[in-house]
């Protein structure tokens, strides 16, 4: 592979997502024609790194034709709930690269267990809209940590990329761009500052994206005054995603998406329900189409139209939170300083 030296440098985590798969379509199209542009997948195996290559390479001969030769790939394999991983794909981008455009963080993974559909029943009745917005009725296990003896979850959504960032902030100095992908359920009820690596929580997931949000209001201006980095915080709202089928049936999934249309027939601007509408504020971010300084989500009308919605966080703890991340970054800064290894071997 002949990478292009003067290409976009674009890396997309999680990019066998649905989200994933959208943000680099809708980057693709909107990125202008006059420069080669490489696309960097992301995955935890070769083979789902090749299969989203696959299905980003035929969207864009079916629909964006004239960037197809402008378009080139290449893939890091990285699981981050595996520092040792996330050294070598650290290492890969280092041997390979000079400089990073855009960085998405769209690390999504939490520690389900079902659904208690007797709660379910009884909010959808209740208050279908708030029901499909706020679900208190996703089943979450407790305790769960990884191999390195973190919180799982924290790991995988927050420390991980954050250790990246971390490791790569060189190869982004100078007008790279982060976008960070929170959620719509990043919430303050979702955090102790007690269990900041969420072994305790009940809501694993929603507390991971709190982290996120905090994350982004103590550094975003720091990475752009010291490193020229600028970093953004958006939301996809709410859309048709993979991760929780396994809890479906076709009746409970068809199901579903009657109450997230009914959800956005009722007036909820959150109900994209279409990943590549989902994937309208990450991709305004990184455009820098969008404020530093508010988290924007992606949001709908009634009849599907697009639109940014702009919201105010409660930065609370901010400060907290990025010590207690600068600190553990040092502490593998020092587990890890012995190690090195070649994610292409694995």
């Amino acid at each position: 592979m002949s990478l292009i030296k003067d290409s976009v440098k674009v890396m997309i985590t999680g990019t066998s997502s649905n989200l994933g798969f959208n943000i680099a379509v809708r980057l693709l199209e909107q990125l202008p024609n006059d420069k080669e542009i490489t696309l960097i997948v992301t995955s935890r195996t070769l083979p789902k790194a090749k299969e989203s290559i696959s299905e980003i390479k035929n969207h864009v001969k079916n629909n964006i034709p004239e960037k197809t030769k402008l378009l080139e790939f290449d893939y890091i394999l990285v699981d981050f709930t595996d520092m040792v991983s996330v050294l070598s794909a650290y290492y890969d981008l280092d041997k390979r690269y000079k400089h990073i455009d855009y960085l998405f963080i769209n690390a999504a993974q939490g520690v389900y267990n079902g659904i208690d559909w007797y709660s379910a029943t009884v909010e959808v009745l209740k208050n279908p809209v708030d029901a499909v917005t706020n679900p208190t009725y996703k089943l979450q296990r407790t305790g769960v940590a990884s191999n390195d003896n973190l919180g799982l979850v924290f790991q995988a959504n927050v420390f991980g990329p954050y250790y990246l960032i971390h490791r790569v902030k060189h190869l982004l100095a100078k007008g790279g761009k982060i976008i960070w992908i929170s959620s719509l359920m990043s919430h303050p009820k979702y955090l102790s500052f007690n269990d900041l690596q969420l072994l305790r929580s009940p809501e694993s997931y929603e507390g991971s994206k709190r982290l996120v949000d905090l994350l982004h209001f103590a550094s975003y201006r720091r990475l752009k005054e010291e490193d020229g980095i600028l970093q953004y915080l958006v939301h996809p709202g709410i859309f048709t995603s993979f991760s929780f089928f396994q809890f479906l049936n076709p009746f409970t999934y068809y199901g579903m998406l009657m109450l997230f249309y009914i959800a956005r027939m009722l007036g909820s601007p959150y109900h994209n329900i279409s990943g590549y509408i989902a994937a309208n504020a990450p991709v305004a971010a990184a455009l820098g189409k969008t404020k530093q300084s508010l988290k924007v989500g992606s949001a709908c009308n009634r009849s599907g139209k697009e639109y940014l919605k702009y919201e105010e966080v409660d930065t609370t703890g901010k400060e907290d939170v990025a010590k207690y991340l600068e600190d553990l970054s040092k502490e593998w800064d020092e587990k890890l300083k012995h190690q090195i290894t070649n994610s292409r071997q694995k």
